[in-house]
């Protein structure tokens, strides 16, 4: 799998991932069970429910997961850490909504605590949204509805309909708001989905997956967010199938050719004789699971090695053959006597609600550092954005399929017979066994699956990813600002040339300037609309042309 498209914007070369010694990366393997309850405390009626989702093909006998002793273990949904947004992404001075496992909250910065807060996203007054609410000149989180407003421990400290000398209605515990423990780990916003009294300390007995790298002060890392019109099992299972990447990538990601497969050459007389090669780079790919339960798996692999820490966390470092090219590009840096490169792909896999899910990629690397200081992180985001959506479609529909196939004939549908799908079976495996192919949803939802959208509105960018993104928010707004003032100025020169024809403007050279300027003014205006709808908006994929 070609890494650099991923960590580097378009046509800008960038390292490549190195091996990791994969028997030392730890994993989160800790069994924790536990009763399943709402979360909020006025939600009575509250209970889990589940999506439809795909059984799972049984695994080879080395990547099945470990059986449980009662053969009754059950994956806590509720008991994780589930990351919001990058805190990059979260702007203080506004409350952001978000919705994870099905639970809508809002995350807002509390200015006296100089600390982010998540809360239930319902005025517990008439249940208005608070993250279309704003913070107050106190620092604290008002509900627009009706003005009352909340502190960073939920309480609510003002109602303004209430008279000042009557009863301190706002100390009634019905007007606070649920408060859900939070965290800020490598730099994201963490949250945990349970907010009785008795889940306030979690923090101390279970924290989010951590990723060394993404700290190091010699790493630098470019982060991204992005709403998919798929559901978590589908994100998941994608992200951990690097066979796909030549093909459903094609002009945006290659595959890496594994010319010593022996099964790929005819001997001749005198030669060997290449055969079986598509011009994508595709080829086999050994894959081994070497470490699974509850807590997720380890897959080890000729291109490096991969971790699932349940439920959200999948991060790994593939190919050795990409090092070499890492390891050149650093001496041509000047930096390969200083460390060894390093570079790693992490994503954080959100379940939203049921066909909705939501990434996280954070992408840490110790070489190319400087190209930070010279790219803007939104350029980053127009490759990466292309990528997400040159599969989207297929996985939107593949969803839909199997649900059709239903729960417990995935196996049966799918054809999975080679070691690159192993990573999969093992996912399924997972998903299957401590599961039951089920989501935890924290809120009640319902069994199917949303409408299939339009292919505008499936692979839409803005809603999806830029109004979450502050770089990207920025950008546009800057060219859309450049856009109107490169067709005022347009038609500012045409003015200037009428009003100034036979005066300032006397030769035919003179004239031909000032229209070439018009022109060009209004052709560069015409390109930046077309480059803003593009990549801020929406962009088709047709495999066939590429």
């Amino acid at each position: 799998m070609d890494a650099l498209s991923l960590l580097f914007p378009p046509r800008v070369s960038g390292p490549s991932l190195p091996p990791a010694a994969a028997a030392k990366v730890p994993l989160n393997s800790r069994r924790i069970s536990g009763t399943r309850l709402a979360p909020r405390r006025w939600r009575r009626a509250a209970r889990l429910s589940s999506v439809s989702a795909v059984a799972a093909e049984t695994p080879r006998t080395e990547e099945a997961p470990s059986p449980s002793p009662s053969g009754e273990e059950r994956f806590d949904w509720l008991d994780q850490w589930y990351p919001l947004a990058p805190v990059c992404d979260l702007d203080p001075r506004a409350p952001h909504g978000k919705t994870v496992l099905g639970l809508s909250v809002v995350a807002w910065y509390d200015r006296g605590a100089g600390e982010w807060r998540v809360f239930d996203d319902a005025c517990p007054h008439r249940l208005a949204p608070l993250s279309e609410g704003r913070i107050d000149d106190k620092g604290r989180l008002q509900c627009v509805y009706h003005g009352w407003c909340f502190d960073g421990a939920g309480a609510c400290k003002f109602i303004p309909q209430a008279p000042a000398l009557g009863p301190q209605v706002h100390k009634n515990t019905k007007a606070c708001v649920a408060s859900y423990p939070c965290v800020v780990q490598n730099n994201i916003l963490w949250f945990y989905p349970r907010a009785e009294p008795e889940y306030k300390d979690v923090l101390q007995r279970k924290r989010p997956p951590y990723i060394p790298e993404i700290d190091d002060p010699e790493f630098v890392t470019v982060y991204g967010i992005r709403d998919l019109f798929y559901g978590y099992d589908v994100l998941v299972e994608n992200l951990m199938d690097p066979a796909h990447v030549p093909y459903a990538h094609k002009g945006l990601m290659r595959g890496i050719r594994k010319k010593e497969d022996p099964g790929r050459y005819l001997i001749g007389m005198f030669l060997f004789i290449t055969v079986e090669y598509d011009v994508e780079g595709g080829g086999p790919m050994k894959m081994k699971i070497e470490t699974a339960n509850i807590g997720g798996f380890l897959s080890a692999a000729d291109r490096g090695y991969f971790q699932f820490e349940a439920p959200c966390t999948f991060h790994g470092s593939p190919s050795r053959q990409e090092v070499h090219f890492l390891h050149h590009l650093a001496l041509r840096a000047g930096q390969g006597n200083k460390k060894t490169p390093r570079i790693l792909l992490v994503f954080f896999c959100i379940p939203v609600s049921p066909g909705r899910s939501r990434v996280i990629w954070a992408f840490p690397r110790n070489v190319g550092v400087w190209l930070d200081k010279i790219i803007p992180r939104w350029f980053y985001h127009i490759n990466q954005n292309r990528i997400l959506d040159s599969d989207i479609y297929l996985l939107h529909v593949e969803e839909r399929k199997f649900a059709e196939v239903g729960l417990d004939n995935w196996q049966k549908a799918c054809y999975v017979p080679t070691e690159s799908d192993n990573m999969v079976i093992a996912f399924r495996s997972w998903f299957r066994k401590f599961c039951k192919n089920q989501v935890g949803w924290a809120t009640p939802q319902v069994n199917q699956l949303p409408p299939t959208p339009t292919k505008d509105q499936l692979m839409e960018r803005y809603w999806s990813h830029v109004a979450q993104c502050r770089s990207c928010s920025a950008a546009l707004k800057a060219m859309k600002a450049l856009e109107v003032a490169l067709q005022v100025a347009s038609v500012a020169v045409v003015g200037f040339l009428a009003v100034a024809n036979g005066t300032l403007v006397t030769s035919t050279i003179q004239r031909a300037v000032v229209v070439s300027m018009a022109v060009l003014c209004f052709a560069a205006s015409r390109w930046l609309a077309n480059f803003i709808e593009k990549n801020f908006y929406f962009q088709d994929y047709v495999h066939a042309y590429k």
